[in-house]
């Protein structure tokens, strides 16, 4: 039978106020993991937090800090994990920067999403790492884009950036593979959030056409013919987690409807 079990497991799921994140925290609080919401605003968390299964005795608690700051995640992290215990399972989300070429893009823009991205997701590791080797199980999930096999018109920041961090964690499977600590990579299509509709917005505006002309022509473009949603997202996420999943590492897996034009 296959184990999804996440009972006495705790998960730290990073932008989890709201999209793909809160539904990430909202599928392993139903598998019995006890989950730390973190995100930069407190009162979205609070509205998370009430609605997180608790049947299996959880303890879901709140974690709140700027990304753009890693020293800032890092403190907050420090004092949660003194308080609560070790985080078996790391959810790594953050919102995407914003859209446009790359060759227009200010130099600081890449630092600052790089900052935002790849130096916090390594900050999170390392403050959660002694707790995963010393229990015994280690699940890190980076929730990046398909743009890492195949780069997005658009997106020069988010294309740079997001193909670091895949870089990274496929460096990391390598070196923790050993302690039963898997890492790997969920990669998005177009799922239907916040931000998929400000992406959408701004395609209309550029391109003179209306919401829904362009967000038709995207549907056009996955074979399936819709967007994903953000619990489609998590089921894949949640299962990562489990052990179920313990042999699959260092991986990069659509989860896109089969809009990726690449194996």
């Amino acid at each position: 039978m296959m184990d999804l079990d996440l009972r006495n497991k705790r998960a730290l799921v990073c932008g989890s106020s709201q999209g793909i994140g809160r539904a990430c925290a909202e599928q392993l609080a139903a598998l019995g993991a006890s989950v730390v919401l973190f995100s930069r605003n407190r009162e979205k968390l609070e509205s998370v937090k009430a609605t997180l299964d608790t049947s299996a005795g959880q303890r879901h608690d709140i974690l709140v800090a700027d990304f753009a700051h890693p020293v800032q995640v890092r403190a907050a992290v420090e004092k949660q994990l003194a308080e609560g215990g070790p985080c078996q399972i790391l959810v790594n989300n953050t919102g995407g920067p914003a859209p446009g070429p790359a060759h227009r893009a200010d130099p600081q823009a890449f630092v600052d999403a790089f900052n935002l991205h790849l130096v916090s997701n390594q900050t999170l590791v390392q403050a959660l790492l002694p707790g995963m080797r010393e229990t015994g199980y280690g699940r890190v999930i980076n929730i990046i884009s398909t743009s890492v096999k195949l780069p997005l018109n658009g997106l020069g920041v988010s294309n740079t950036v997001r193909g670091a961090v895949a870089s990274w964690a496929k460096t990391l499977a390598n070196e923790l593979g050993p302690f039963n600590i898997t890492v790997n990579n969920v990669l998005p299509g177009a799922t239907a959030t916040a931000r998929l509709e400000a992406i959408i917005g701004n395609k209309a505006k550029k391109q003179g056409l209306s919401f829904e002309e362009v967000e038709a022509a995207e549907k056009a473009g996955i074979p399936i013919g819709r967007f994903g949603e953000a619990s489609e997202i998590a089921n894949v996420v949640a299962f990562l987690a489990s052990p179920a999943a313990s042999y699959i590492n260092g991986v990069n897996l659509p989860v896109d409807g089969g809009r990726t034009g690449c194996l």
